[in-house]
Order: C-alpha cells, then structure tokens, then sequence
C-alpha cells in the first residue's frame, strides 16, 4: 500500500508516493542527505547557481554509489574465493578420512 509523502529538497517541496514505512524513511533519509550536502556546497560555493550546486550533489551521491559498488564486487569476489578454498579443505579433509578408515 502507497502512501503519499511529502519531502523538501533546496526548499522545493515535492509530493513523492512510499511503498512502505522503510521506504519512505529512506526517501526522508535520502532527502536530509540532498540538504545536507547541498547547505555545505551552499557555504563553500556562494556565487554558484542552485543548479550547480544541485549537479555537485549529484555527482557527489554517484562517486559514493560507484565506490560502494566497487568494494561490494570486491568483497564477493574474496567471499567467492574463500568459500571455493574452504569447500576444496573439506573435501580433501573428508577423502583423507575416508582413506583412513575412520
């Protein structure tokens, strides 16, 4: 079930529809997130255009996503890895017990 929200990004409101209570937590998460960094480019950047600064934040958001992409790709393939070393120590583990006798 949707439910109608309404969030506030650079002192534009707009109505936005939420699937679910998380969702629409991380729509305001997401939408403080925007401000946030929009009032620091704001302090930093005076004489810049809303628009610039708007495609700062965005660029900003990107470069965040691509990195945490990245590192998740990275991190499967170790786990990949690991997992594929830890099944191959099992079976040889359980080969030298059946060798044994045991």
């Amino acid at each position: 079930m949707s439910q109608s929200i309404t969030i506030k990004i650079a002192g534009t409101e707009y109505p936005l529809k939420a699937d679910s209570p998380e969702m629409e937590q991380l729509i305001r998460l997401a939408a403080e997130a925007i401000n946030q960094k929009l009032a620091a480019y704001d302090s930093k950047f005076p004489d810049k255009s809303l628009s610039d600064k708007l495609s700062f934040v965005a660029l900003n958001e990107a470069v965040g996503r691509l990195s945490v992409q990245r590192r998740s790709a990275e991190l499967s393939a170790s786990l990949t890895d690991e997992a594929k070393r830890l099944q191959k120590d099992l079976e040889d583990y359980l080969d030298d017990i059946g060798k044994s006798g045991r």
